[in-house]
């Protein structure tokens, strides 16, 4: 595969991850937003009679991943028409349920519905979020501190498949990704929103609109924001209508943004009306890989930048012209980029050059889940509930293949030496 590399900048990119507690899992993607885990011992073969340590079936189904803290597992689903937060013990044994909303909405047939954001939980309060803009915090023990509903405020959200961006907790605040528009206004007419909330009340702490001229689908954004941080520089990174943007998380200022990512500004190519981005980027301390959508480009940029770095050259390290991710996010490790794309195929390359070291076919099958990392394995999930366990590494090797038998579309949580997978139909705890 040739590479187009924008930049032949010497960088040293750090690719180690911080030192996190393994115990806990509070977030999407896990405590440094990337998908990587620092537990052992999880196991290469499960499934149905191995390494199963419990199954426990929930009220409906839900795309949204699973978050841990200590002993309790927080999932949201759906039943009928309601709109579930549930705490589960990690013996598998239900501690208390909540509904946070009302008015499912399925949507692409079976592949989504109002319950696909992810909980965010510090170990004593947890908040969560449905597609459809109806917001609460509980305490630990099932306890209401507050709930409201955003759409009187930043809504109605005009949005195919529903508000899916998965929730931030950051200094006190939580942080809402609300990218979305009516595909016929003019981008200066309706502009996706950032949004901090302070954690203990729900109120507003500030607001920023997200400037971007994008049009059409490209409005919309399915992908979820994380914070980047490298020990002295935190951004909130947003991805969307055609741009990424680096804000400052303590007030919403916009610090970088990079566009040329649907080229609106390259008069030898044409607009990409339906290029809505579902997949997130991926950090580590030095380098952001940033995909894009229908078998576009990846980028990978350096993280401290001012202003617009669309052309700047020393903020470009490398681009791969295609093989993006559709919606599973990039996964960076030891010094490598993996992109597990939606057809099932593995890429494998160089986090400071692009190096392509293979690309590989593991199961063939879409995939929505996001590959996580853990104990030297990279795990990718399929959406028929096939897990391929692939050797992390330079050279491609499968370790197993296990079939859950259930649809699954959430990304794996691995806390506590336990990987917990949310199918259609259950919880699963995978352990020795």
């Amino acid at each position: 595969m040739r590479l187009a590399l924008l930049s032949t900048l010497a960088l040293f990119i750090t690719t180690a991850t911080p030192t996190v507690d393994a115990a806990n899992w509070p977030n999407w993607r896990g405590p440094t937003q990337n998908g990587v885990s620092t537990d052992k011992g999880i196991p290469a073969e499960f499934g149905p009679g191995k390494n199963v340590a419990w199954k426990v079936k929930l009220p409906g189904p839900g795309g949204a991943s699973p978050v841990v803290w200590d002993d309790q597992v927080y999932v949201t689903s759906v039943e009928d028409q309601k709109l579930l937060l549930q705490a589960w013990s990690t013996a598998g044994k239900l501690k208390w349920q909540q509904q946070v909303g009302t008015g499912n909405k399925v949507v692409r047939r079976d592949e989504g519905n109002s319950a696909s954001p992810s909980p965010v939980t510090d170990g004593k309060h947890v908040w969560a979020m449905m597609a459809n803009g109806e917001i609460a915090c509980y305490s630990v023990s099932g306890k209401l501190a507050w709930k409201r509903d955003l759409r009187p405020a930043y809504g109605p959200f005009k949005i195919a498949f529903g508000l899916t961006a998965s929730l931030i907790l950051e200094d006190g605040k939580i942080i809402l990704q609300l990218i979305h528009g009516s595909r016929k206004a003019k981008p200066e007419e309706d502009q996706g929103l950032l949004v901090a909330l302070d954690a203990a009340t729900g109120k507003q702490a500030w607001k920023q609109v997200r400037k971007s001229d994008a049009y059409d689908e490209n409005k919309h954004s399915y992908t979820s924001p994380f914070i980047y941080n490298d020990g002295k520089t935190k951004l909130l990174v947003s991805h969307g209508a055609d741009y990424t943007i680096a804000y400052n998380p303590a007030d919403g200022s916009e610090i970088w943004r990079k566009g040329g990512l649907n080229p609106q500004n390259d008069p030898k190519k044409k607009y990409h009306r339906t290029l809505r981005f579902v997949a997130s980027p991926t950090a580590v301390p030095g380098l952001i890989v940033i995909p894009t959508a229908k078998n576009g480009p990846v980028v990978a940029i350096r993280p401290d930048g001012k202003g617009d770095i669309s052309n700047a050259k020393s903020q470009h390290i490398w681009t791969r012209p295609n093989n993006t991710p559709d919606v599973s996010c990039p996964l960076i490790h030891g010094g490598l980029v993996y992109l597990c794309r939606e057809n099932g195929n593995l890429v494998c390359m160089d986090a400071k050059t692009g190096r392509e070291y293979y690309h590989e076919r593991t199961h063939r099958q879409r995939h929505r889940a996001s590959p996580v990392f853990v104990d030297g394995k990279v795990i990718c999930v399929a959406r028929d509930g096939m897990i391929t366990v692939v050797q992390a590494g330079k050279t491609f090797k499968v370790l197993a293949q296990n079939n859950l038998g259930d649809a699954i579309a959430a990304s794996p949580a691995i806390a506590g030496g336990t990987m917990y997978l949310r199918s259609f139909g259950s919880l699963w705890a995978i352990r020795k």
